[in-house]
């Protein structure tokens, strides 16, 4: 009788960039909770698309021990945040549109939902992850919380065999933070499916995790160790997430930054309403950011968040309609939309999603001097110049000519986020800016922001659903509820 449910013996992927530092050699049984473990661009997820058969093998092979009446392929199931960009409602959309679609113009989530399962197993995910509210919106118009929940939902209604998970626990707000770890757990323990978490934070891991596979810079994989193991020593984590910051790491000033002084608050909105046919999104909204001020904004998935950040950065034609003034002059009194741009750095987890760009990485962080994506290639020396100086800050100056869609989530993440640094703006708005990143990079990620925070007159807008994210130079706070 066979007792594991995946066997790899002495494989080596045909392309060598997709091949690790040795021959893999793994075997995973039924029920099974791993959790791969290691920094951004470390080959997690490389080792994930090897496992689910996606690259043809020089060597070794891949035994699987499954049903019969599926292939094997359909009976892995292998979700992350990008994952989303698969379906033909995202690829055919851009990333402004969300914002000046009807809730006619795309298929439903509903509609998705009900075409991947049985009625009934939906309806139970949908109750247990109180996401009823959702249902009638089309995919475009979700929050990156709400996107993770749909993508959860859709991965439990296939039944797989086998279950990989990007960042498991990103996106989401406490309350459903703690939900997807009891539905996990459950899934392993009553339907026994293998369950392997891509981890790269062990603060992420959860207590019912039961084998740690160290994945390291070089793509290389260590050897397997019990949670309990993991714990008790701290050589693994400190070989895997060493620091980089050091008495070098300064904030990088932009000496081709515009005279951008202005008079007045920065932000300063009054009873603003957002609504769109008969779902209120934002109701009776009042802030007032004065200059200098540095803000965090929270609240649950699909409290309106996205949506009021996008009033913010003039994405969202709804601002026009409402007592609305950014940086002392009323929005529709003659500004363009790359006036108020031009003075703002943005980063999000939609934004990300929506930047599929095959260009350079140090173009992308060039990129955020024109504050839309569309310019390529990268003409002016001074921007690539500052880029540079960038990449050799985060220790990532290899990725100076390599393109952004060959490099791994969380090193995506690093570069939008150093695309919202490049220009110095006097409002920076972060929407989970750690969304991703590796517990190394978090640091420096904070770091960073606390750096631009010291500067004088400069404004921040912080977003996460996790508190000890939130950055030291943060004193005032903006609480959403949900409609």
């Amino acid at each position: 009788m066979v007792n594991s449910l995946i066997d790899i013996t002495n494989a080596v992927p045909r392309i060598t960039e997709f091949q690790f530092s040795h021959p893999i050699n793994l075997s995973f049984k039924k029920g099974e909770r791993w959790a791969f473990l290691g920094p951004n661009g470390s080959g997690k997820t490389l080792l994930a698309k090897i496992i689910k058969g996606e690259y043809a093998l020089q060597t070794g092979k891949i035994t699987y021990h499954f049903r019969e009446d599926k292939p094997a392929y359909q009976q892995i199931k292998h979700l992350s945040f990008h994952g989303i960009y698969g379906l033909a409602d995202v690829r055919s959309v851009y990333y402004q549109q969300r914002w000046h679609s009807t809730e006619n113009e795309l298929i439903s989530v509903e509609e998705i939902l009900l075409k991947s399962g049985k009625k009934e197993d939906v309806n139970e995910l949908i109750s247990l992850f109180e996401v009823q509210d959702m249902l009638k919106k089309s995919i475009i118009l979700l929050s990156s919380g709400e996107l993770r929940k749909f993508l959860i939902i859709q991965a439990f209604i296939s039944k797989p065999e086998v279950l990989i998970i990007d960042n498991p626990f990103i996106g989401l707000d406490e309350k459903s933070r703690i939900i997807f770890s009891r539905l996990l757990k459950e899934l392993s323990e009553n339907f026994r499916v293998l369950l392997i978490l891509l981890i790269a934070d062990p603060s992420d891991i959860p207590d019912w995790c039961e084998t740690i596979l160290p994945v390291g810079y070089g793509k290389n994989i260590g050897h397997p160790i019990s949670l309990s193991e993991y714990k008790s020593e701290k050589t693994t984590e400190k070989t895997l997430f060493p620091t980089k910051i050091s008495a070098s790491t300064q904030w990088i000033a932009n000496p081709y930054a515009e005279n951008t002084d202005f008079s007045g608050a920065v932000l300063d909105m009054q009873n603003v309403c957002i609504q769109y046919n008969n779902r209120i999104i934002l109701k009776n909204i009042d802030w007032k950011i004065q200059k200098g001020e540095k803000w965090a904004l929270s609240g649950p998935n699909g409290s309106g968040k996205s949506t009021l950040l996008s009033l913010i950065y003039a994405d969202n034609p709804q601002a026009y309609a409402n007592h609305f003034y950014l940086f002392g002059r009323k929005r529709g009194s003659g500004e363009s939309i790359w006036d108020i741009k031009k003075r703002i750095g943005f980063v999000s987890p939609e934004f990300h999603l929506y930047y599929k760009r095959d260009i350079s990485c140090q173009e992308v962080i060039a990129s955020g001097f024109y504050d839309y994506i569309g310019i390529y290639p990268i003409r002016k020396k001074e921007y690539l110049s500052i880029a540079l100086e960038w990449l050799k800050l985060v220790q990532l100056e290899n990725l100076k000519n390599k393109s952004f869609l060959r490099i791994s989530f969380g090193e995506q993440r690093l570069l939008m986020l150093l695309r919202a640094f490049v220009k110095n703006p006097d409002l920076l708005i972060l929407d989970e800016p750690l969304h991703g990143l590796d517990k190394t990079n978090k640091e420096l990620a904070l770091f960073l922001v606390s750096k631009y925070c010291e500067q004088k007159n400069k404004s921040l807008i912080y977003v996460t659903h996790y508190i000890n994210e939130i950055s030291n130079s943060i004193r005032q706070q903006l609480c959403l509820e949900r409609k």
